[in-house]
């Protein structure tokens, strides 16, 4: 109004961090996303149908009714100056050429395991290594049971110590949330251990 001494106060956007949740084919990616998001979770999922009988593995997930074909996006705030968005990633080899879009600007990913069939997310931990991205492995507990200690699955993946292993259940906000806590520790850590710029 001309004439107030009244200013209006600056409006501060909270930080906003893309994080991709990876793995592979029916780990829980769509499942962990939906848990967590506060919005109601984008989804690109798409019917399997007897086409794709010859080309997926439905081993060990027979019950399996749909695919993610593009990416699934949710969003959770973290804190009033920080919002993570949610990226999952298609896990059928098919729809890989995806992750290199989708892991533009991210800075860091879930990769999602299932103790059943840990080699379905080796390219996922591939993935990441090779760009240098950082990770969590989160080992998805199906039927609310973990039969493998977290020491045990990350000498199984060969895993560095500098990675953490944490048991989750993709179906379960809270662990959802531990899991993405861990991340977002994992990323302050690196960039405190960061050397400084010599002069």
């Amino acid at each position: 109004m001309a004439g107030s001494d009244r200013t209006a106060e600056a409006v501060v956007a909270p930080d906003a961090v893309k994080i991709l949740i990876a793995g592979g084919f029916g780990v829980g990616k769509t499942t962990m996303v939906g848990s967590v998001s506060e919005i109601a979770p984008l989804r690109t999922e798409e019917p399997l149908t007897v086409a794709g009988l010859d080309v997926d593995d439905l081993l060990g997930i027979e019950q399996k009714r749909a695919t993610t074909v593009a990416l699934d996006f949710g969003r959770i705030t973290i804190s009033d100056d920080l919002v993570l968005y949610l990226f999952g990633t298609p896990g059928q080899q098919r729809f890989w050429f995806m992750w290199n879009d989708l892991a533009i600007g991210a800075l860091g990913a879930v990769v999602l395991i299932d103790v059943r069939r840990p080699e379905s997310s080796f390219a996922a931990i591939d993935f990441f290594e090779r760009r240098r991205i950082p990770f969590v492995v989160a080992v998805n507990g199906f039927h609310g049971r973990h039969p493998y200690p977290a020491a045990e699955i990350r000498e199984s993946l060969a895993l560095p110590t500098h990675v953490p292993v944490l048991l989750c259940d993709a179906r379960e906000r809270a662990s959802c949330r531990d899991v993405l806590v861990a991340l977002i520790d994992r990323l302050i850590a690196d960039v405190e251990f960061q050397p400084s710029p010599t002069s």
